[in-house]
């Protein structure tokens, strides 16, 4: 059994040929590059870039598959030198139960498979050739298509404020929306962890996974799990989702809760937290919307009588990602990858000591400290993101 690290929420900015995939995405985010950021830099196997649907991406990935640079796996996914990538699209939901709109996650084994799933949005879609546009369908319509061509169903950042199953405050349960036993996992999202997640009673049952949700090369694998499977393909990480035969997601990674940009409730416009007893008007600034905090909603949500945190579920690690450590910046994380290889093997692996070779004491600490969880935080909320002390 292999143990791999995995960010399946990763998206393009453009293609190789400069035309737009996810407008709010950096146009560094070409194929190529997130796979050579995230495979060489970040040492990360697995990943899942999540606008495979538009058609030039589709055609990006067939002419690689032509050229003999992308080999499809028999089991499902695409491998590239010493990663897989996982095909899957991120599709907005918008019909009567949910008055959404909500995020969700698509993967699909075989680019076959995309490419009629392509089609098919396409005539329930305005514009299917950009990412995350809106669905003109009922959710479950979305999870039987879903399973049909044999793919996996995530909900994405479930409780984030803007765009999720829980955040916008609508929806009290999945089951208003979807049908609970047609989701494969539910993505936490930047603002909540395990634990947090853990208090809703009717998660109990599902996989949890912490991507990044990458707009910008540097925040691939922000956040992250550790997956033990025997193979880099698709029909592993569904056996892994599953907890079947061995396979299994063993540690989420993801940053502590309060570094997310929706942690507290906040004002948008002038940053100041609101606390919970405070009504929802900014007093310092009279003019800006406030913005419900994870932390808030949560509490809400909460039904802590019957939510527990089931035996098989796999500790949450909060992460600190090495760009976000202070007096660490692009030279000094160059010179580190150059000296060890990747991310993934300074943030798991090297030494302290080896760290103090090369880099200033007061940044090794720093780095001590993220990885024992102790490095002090300023909570964030309202779109704007905590900061390490």
């Amino acid at each position: 059994m292999k143990r791999i690290f995995a960010d399946f929420h990763i998206h393009l900015g453009s293609t190789s040929e400069g035309k737009p995939v996810k407008i709010s995405a950096s146009k560094n985010l070409t194929l190529s590059n997130v796979l050579h950021t995230a495979f060489q830099h970040k040492g990360i196997q697995m990943v899942g870039i999540i606008d495979c649907h538009v058609p030039a991406v589709i055609r990006e990935l067939e002419e690689a598959v032509e050229k003999g640079e992308i080999s499809e796996h028999r089991d499902g996914g695409l491998i590239k030198d010493r990663g897989c990538l996982i095909p899957g699209s991120e599709i907005e939901i918008y019909d009567e139960n949910c008055n959404g709109p909500i995020h969700v996650l698509v993967f699909l084994p075989y680019l076959n498979c995309m490419k009629h799933f392509s089609s098919w949005l396409g005539e329930r879609m305005t514009n299917h050739h950009l990412s995350s546009q809106r669905f003109y369908g009922s959710a479950t319509e979305l999870q039987e298509k879903t399973k049909e061509l044999g793919g996996l169903f995530i909900i994405a950042h479930a409780f984030t404020p803007f765009k999720s199953l829980y955040g916008r405050g609508v929806v009290k349960s999945m089951e208003e929306v979807f049908k609970p036993e047609l989701i494969d996992a539910i993505e936490l999202g930047l603002s909540c962890d395990t634990h947090m997640a853990g208090q809703l009673g009717e998660l109990e049952k599902h996989t949890f996974l912490s991507n990044s949700d990458a707009h910008s090369l540097e925040k691939i694998g922000r956040e992250y799990q550790a997956i033990d499977m025997e193979d880099l393909s698709f029909k592993e990480l569904s056996l892994a989702l599953k907890g079947k035969e061995g396979r299994k997601i063993v540690v989420n990674y993801g940053l502590h809760p309060q570094l997310g940009k929706y942690y507290r409730t906040c004002c948008a416009k002038c940053g100041v937290l609101i606390k919970e007893e405070e009504t929802l008007k900014c007093a310092h600034c009279e003019k800006g919307r406030i913005v419900k905090g994870v932390s808030n909603r949560i509490k809400e949500l909460s039904d802590t009588a019957s939510a527990s945190s089931p035996e098989k579920r796999p500790p949450y690690t909060h992460h600190v990602p090495l760009e976000f450590i202070p007096g660490l910046g692009p030279r000094m994380l160059e010179k580190l990858r150059r000296q060890f290889g990747t991310d993934m093997e300074v943030i798991h692996s090297v030494s302290d000591e080896e760290l103090r070779e090369i880099l200033p004491n007061q940044v090794v600490d720093k780095i001590i400290e993220s990885r024992n969880g102790t490095i002090p935080l300023k909570e964030g909320g309202g779109g704007h993101y905590g900061k390490l002390n």
